[in-house]
């Protein structure tokens, strides 16, 4: 069976066309089942009823004519149940319906199966007999197991199209991701793919085919070279058979082989690598569903020389890559490296095939107010590339080729955003203190110079969370301690004379440095924070100087703050380093002060030690993004799974709610630094908690301080003691969104959104 799978699996993949994906469907399973019948009905979003699409037994020219709604037979009933159902007599069914067009009256028996992607019911596999019987266990364990596997790929066909590259990129299409950051943008897609990754080489048309043509044929020559010195350095140590593996590489690039199908693409007006990507999957694809295992294994063989050819054309590829005025930046894995090759004003959104809002690209995009879309599934990068799009940040949908109308209604939406941020000016230099004179600190998280002037002018009053690793991150090597002074003394100089709260290095999970690679199974349960400092304390000293140093002679304190720590043993481990540190300085005749300690909370085994840990520091914050993730055991990064990612769950208020209580008590200084503290409905029971900084990215400042100096203090309690008593995160969501509006602030909702 699973060899039937895997064959109907790789045939389906292998084609373009939705239509022929379905008429393999239909016919490898009736002739794997031996049914007399098996069709395929497809959910249509516009008339929200389930289509005929393809059938092998019953009326082909009732293909695309008929379709039955949830409620309507056998094939509404399972896609309301989404389960399968498996009928001996359809006849005595309640919820079968005879449709004469299909001409299914001669077949009693039924079993069909929903075929089921992220959740959503995609459309129903079908398999009948004349017979009356019910189709036994192992029948439908198949049925269910395709289904299962196929429902990916036609999710993906759905998305791309059923017809030519032309057509699908002019086709306006809806693509559902999570939001990352708030803000709607219009502009041109420009995708960024690994350089040596065959599957992901976008679909761009040519101006200079004698170029290309040029480059193609350079890079054959050198993959052909490759080939035989690597033949020569293993000739003495393998067999005659094996060496003439490599003979057969080399012909498969002869002149009359694979170079001359990608030329011929080529001169039709496409570029190097996409004529060579296209040629490559062609060929690979027709020996994936061979039956000799011999002859599969070919197809990896061919990819083999496929990835070779690339890597020499993307260093001939001298190009730089263009980027318009207007450019959205779209990749399968897209990093915080990619942003930076940007020119300055001309990044217009992101758009990222994994991740969520709460991963660092997410949350640099925010501060920097690029409005951004993430976990963006089934995306036809091949298709897309150049193409217009808009992308909103709020709901994390993208739409490739907009119509008019559509693209009227998003430019309404930026109108009212822009209105919005106008309407906020007008309290920025206002003290965030709510009606009843509860005063709450707005601090700024940031880790990047021009980030600075927008914080200030938003009415930032201190920073909460200072990103060292990004400094790193646009590094070629570590950066030196005198270095890393420079640029902490800029951000503290550029503050002055508010507090600097700096994190230290904190990579790891999705964070990577690329001459320090971590490559783990679990990243975010593995070497990461903390532990990375101090397994390498040469790092952590360096860092540490360089802040202290950084210090001297200027007017903001600083606070140093530890990631990522789940014992106290870690803190009392950094506190003789720093101690260190301050000492070495010192003595060296600098006159500095001791700056303050603090530990971030982000695991739930620091939640319940926060009394053990304030006696051995000076302030908590509470890193409210990698909390959520852990206490729900959610990915963060994993947007199959972002919609189960609360940060209003019962249990997360909680323990953010345990954490105040327990820095109040101890009287030592307590924030929050995470996504939580941007987000006004949020914030209402943040400093109901009793926390007294918020520190967020720079956008957000104004609907906080719109929203704490709106709703009284004694109103935001009352809401956190009802709220608490609530089992229902969406039920929480909703309540506290209801305190804003019925305080006027129904536009601040609709912006978070």
């Amino acid at each position: 069976m699973l060899e039937e799978l895997r064959r109907v699996v790789q045939e389906v993949s292998a084609v373009s066309d939705l239509s022929r994906a379905l008429e393999i469907i239909v016919d490898r399973t009736q002739t794997i089942m031996a049914s007399e019948v098996c069709s395929v009905y497809l959910f249509d979003e516009k008339s929200k009823r389930y289509v005929f699409r393809a059938t092998r037994g019953l009326n082909k020219q009732a293909v695309g004519k008929i379709s039955l709604g949830a409620n309507e037979g056998l094939v509404g009933y399972v896609a309301e149940r989404a389960e399968p159902v498996n009928v001996e007599n359809v006849g005595d069914h309640p919820r079968n319906q005879y449709i004469a067009e299909i001409g299914e009256d001669a077949f009693h028996s039924f079993l069909g199966v929903p075929i089921i992607h992220q959740g959503q019911v995609l459309g129903v596999l079908v398999v009948q007999q004349k017979s009356k019987r019910k189709f036994d266990e192992s029948e439908e364990a198949f049925l269910i197991t395709l289904s299962a596997q196929l429902a990916g790929v036609i999710a993906h066909a759905k998305a791309t199209g059923t017809l030519s590259l032309q057509r699908a990129r002019r086709s306006s299409r809806l693509f559902k991701g999570s939001p990352g950051a708030p803000g709607v943008a219009i502009g041109t897609a420009v995708v960024i793919y690994p350089s040596v990754d065959l599957d992901q080489v976008p679909y761009r048309k040519i101006r200079n085919e004698a170029r290309e043509v040029d480059r193609f044929e350079k890079a054959v020559v050198n993959t052909k070279q490759d080939i035989r010195t690597l033949a020569e350095s293993l000739a003495g140590g393998l067999e005659q058979q094996e060496l003439n593996l490599f003979d057969a590489f080399l012909h498969m690039l002869d002149d009359s082989a694979i170079p001359r199908e990608v030329l011929r693409k080529i001169r039709k007006g496409q570029w190097a690598q996409g004529a060579l990507r296209q040629v490559i999957q062609d060929h690979v694809s027709r020996f994936e569903v061979m039956e000799d295992s011999y002859l599969r294994e070919r197809g990896n063989d061919i990819k083999d020389i496929g990835v070779r050819i690339l890597g020499h054309l993307e260093k001939t590829d001298r190009r730089k890559l263009h980027f318009p005025r207007d450019a959205i930046l779209v990749g399968n894995d897209l990093a915080v490296g990619d942003l930076a090759a940007v020119p300055i004003g001309r990044l217009k959104a992101l758009v990222s095939g994994r991740g969520s809002v709460n991963s660092h690209l997410a949350i640099l995009a925010e501060a920097l107010g690029i409005p951004t879309a993430m976990g963006v599934q089934d995306l036809p990068m091949e298709l897309i590339d150049g193409g217009t799009m808009i992308v909103d940040g709020f709901q994390g949908n993208l739409i490739t080729a907009p119509t008019n109308s559509q693209k009227a209604y998003y430019e309404k939406v930026q109108k009212e955003e822009l209105d919005l941020q106008r309407d906020l000016e007008g309290i920025k230099n206002l003290t965030c203190r709510t009606p009843d004179g509860k005063r709450t600190l707005l601090w700024v998280n940031t880790g990047l110079l021009s980030d600075v002037a927008k914080s200030l002018d938003r009415g930032a009053e201190g920073v909460g969370l200072y990103r060292t690793e990004v400094y790193f991150m646009m590094n070629e090597a570590f950066p030196t301690e005198e270095e890393q002074r420079k640029i902490y003394r800029e951000h503290m100089q550029a503050f002055s004379p508010y507090p600097v709260t700096m994190r230290t290095l904190d990579i790891g999970g999705d964070k990577s440095l690329p001459y320090f690679p971590i490559k783990e199974e679990n990243p975010f349960l593995g070497w990461r924070g903390i532990r990375v400092s101090l397994d390498h304390p040469e790092i952590f000293l360096a860092q540490i100087r360089a802040m202290i140093r950084a210090s001297e002679g200027i007017e903001s304190y600083l606070r140093i703050m530890l990631p990522m720590v789940s014992s106290v043993s870690e803190i009392d481990a950094a506190k003789v380093l720093i101690k260190q540190c301050y000492t070495e300085i010192k003595e060296e005749g600098a006159d500095i002060e001791m700056p303050d300690i603090g530990v971030m909370i982000e695991v739930p085994a620091a939640v319940y030690q926060a009394a053990d840990i304030l006696e051995r520091v000076d302030f908590l914050s509470v890193g409210s993004n990698d909390l959520v993730q852990y206490m729900l055991a959610v990915d963060r990064n994993n947007s199959r799974v972002a919609g189960l990612y609360q940060e209003f769950h019962p249990a997360v208020l909680k323990a953010l709610y345990y954490v105040a209580q327990t820095a109040n008590q101890a009287k030592k200084g307590v924030g929050i630094c995470g996504e939580m503290a941007g987000n006004p409905a949020a914030a209402l029971l943040l400093m109901a908690m009793g926390y007294q900084v918020l520190s967020m990215n720079s956008p957000n400042l104004l609907m906080v301080k719109k929203a704490l100096t709106t709703v009284s203090f004694e109103q935001s309690k009352a809401l956190l003691k009802e709220v608490l008593e609530m089992n229902s995160a969406d039920q929480i969501k909703q309540r506290v969104e209801n305190v804003l509006r019925e305080n006027g602030l129904s536009q601040i909702v609709r912006s978070r959104r």
